[in-house]
């Protein structure tokens, strides 16, 4: 009888501990998508995450290909979804534009990551 008890012990476990492992929060999507070219300048970057973030200490900036920032400064978690970040973009001119992105999520772990987009008017 010992030994089935001490296999359940095992696989929750191991179900548990693989849950951990997962539980950091990724970028899901952005708008403008990752690498993506287009017509028009965005006026706004949301990026959306898998967990919901921590506002303070969550944020992303946008540089040109100078390394100069471009957008408002003003990165925020939405009030509606804890999991998305947006940020106000100035009027983009066609070129490449980097996104850097370093959030905490709500379980304690930092991610962070950039991502290129292009405008091409």
């Amino acid at each position: 009888m010992k030994y089935p008890v001490c296999l359940l012990a095992v696989l929750v476990a191991l179900v548990l501990s693989a849950a951990g492992t997962g539980a950091h929060a990724f970028l899901d999507r952005a708008e403008p998508r990752v690498g993506s070219k287009l017509k028009a300048p965005p006026p706004e970057l949301r990026l959306y995450f898998t967990q919901e973030l921590e506002p303070a200490f969550s944020s992303a900036k946008v540089t040109n290909e100078s390394g100069r920032q471009v957008d408002k400064g003003d990165s925020h978690v939405d009030d509606g979804d804890r999991s998305v970040l947006r940020l106000s973009l100035y009027r983009l001119e066609p070129g490449t534009y980097k996104v850097n992105w370093r959030i905490l999520s709500v379980d304690t772990h930092v991610t962070e990551g950039d991502f290129k987009f292009r405008v091409t008017l």
